[in-house]
């Protein structure tokens, strides 16, 4: 840990550089080792990518402990774990009890960062738990089309970064590392042919970093309407899942259902496009949250029911384009 008089600007500089070197060695090892996804029925990519990309998230906050200390040594132990055994499962399949196993014990890990873990709170633990596993998975399911990871996290550390100028929840410098790290993911990412996918281990490293951030938010403000900071994925997940139930599916099962998809896949609006609305819908939303002078839990009530109506709008005049797309399959 450095502990002399710091230029913080000039460590973030070599930060960016750290991790940029990180980026470009993980490359040569993801080609070398063949850590690769291969397009599918269910895809929206067409040509083979290199998959873990966003391995640098776990690398960024791993950087953000040398420089700045270790604050938080529970929370960095979860990340590790959850991230470690995501990058096993993009290399070789996991079962589902064990990477949910593993997401729920680094879930009670950041939990005894928070100091949230006592016998009173037994149930609201449980609850918890539920909730911010059911989050990491979802943001996971998101990350369908390149750029929309990264620029849906961008749209989320921002206003996080805002209110930490006000608020003071968390290292300052923390957000701006993590920043520093989606910033450099989206170099490779945020493009018409991307460089990598950012994984399994990159989807749900970074919701478990941006969980941490907001549950500190959340508790030092005691206002759980910030959970409105991951509205638009939120929306588009549950939403999505219900429709599922719907039609009998086994939801755990790779499809092509989200708005996102329909938008990239049969509507043919570019993976940036659909990524850039995806981030300008959720600025909108949190900094309408920070600036509006409205009780934020009517704006709560009120984002979360035009979101759902726009949800099934879209849903009603496109989702034909999709049935279609699959009785073409079925005939070939």
């Amino acid at each position: 840990m450095f502990v002399y008089q710091r230029n913080d600007e000039m460590i973030y500089l070599i930060i960016l550089v750290l991790l940029l070197i990180a980026e470009l060695f993980y490359f040569r090892v993801a080609d070398n080792y063949n850590i690769i996804d291969k397009p599918n029925l269910r895809s929206s990519h067409t040509s083979i990518t290199l998959r873990g990309g966003g391995i640098i998230f776990l690398a960024s906050v791993w950087i953000w402990a040398v420089f700045f200390g270790l604050a938080y040594p529970w929370f960095l132990t979860g990340l590790t774990a959850i991230a470690g055994i995501s990058f096993i499962d993009d290399i070789h399949s996991v079962s589902n009890r064990i990477r949910l196993a593993v997401q729920f014990v680094a879930m009670l890990l950041m939990f005894q960062d928070f100091g949230i873990l006592t016998p009173e709170s037994w149930w609201m633990i449980v609850v918890a738990l539920i909730l911010c596993v059911g989050i990491i998975n979802a943001y996971n399911f998101m990350d369908g089309i390149n750029g929309i990871t990264g620029g849906y996290s961008l749209a989320v550390f921002l206003p996080l970064i805002y209110l930490n100028s006000k608020l003071c929840f968390v290292e300052n410098s923390f957000l701006i590392v993590v920043l520093i790290g989606v910033l450099v993911f989206n170099f490779f990412n945020f493009r018409k042919k991307a460089k990598c996918f950012a994984g399994d281990v990159g989807s749900v490293g970074i919701a478990f970093i941006i969980l941490f951030a907001l549950g500190k938010l959340i508790l030092l403000t005691g206002d759980f309407t910030y959970i409105l900071l991951l509205a638009v994925y939120g929306v588009d997940s549950v939403l999505t899942i219900v429709h599922r139930m719907m039609l009998h599916e086994n939801i755990g099962e790779a499809h092509r259902k989200h708005v996102y998809q329909l938008m990239a896949n049969e509507l043919k609006i570019p993976h940036m496009v659909v990524s850039i609305i995806y981030m300008c819908l959720q600025l909108m939303v949190s900094f309408g949250l920070i600036l509006w002078s409205v009780n934020h839990w009517i704006y709560l009530m009120m984002v979360l029911l035009i979101l759902c109506l726009v949800y099934v709008w879209f849903k009603k005049k496109y989702y034909h384009l999709h049935e279609e797309y699959l009785l073409r399959q079925v005939k070939g």
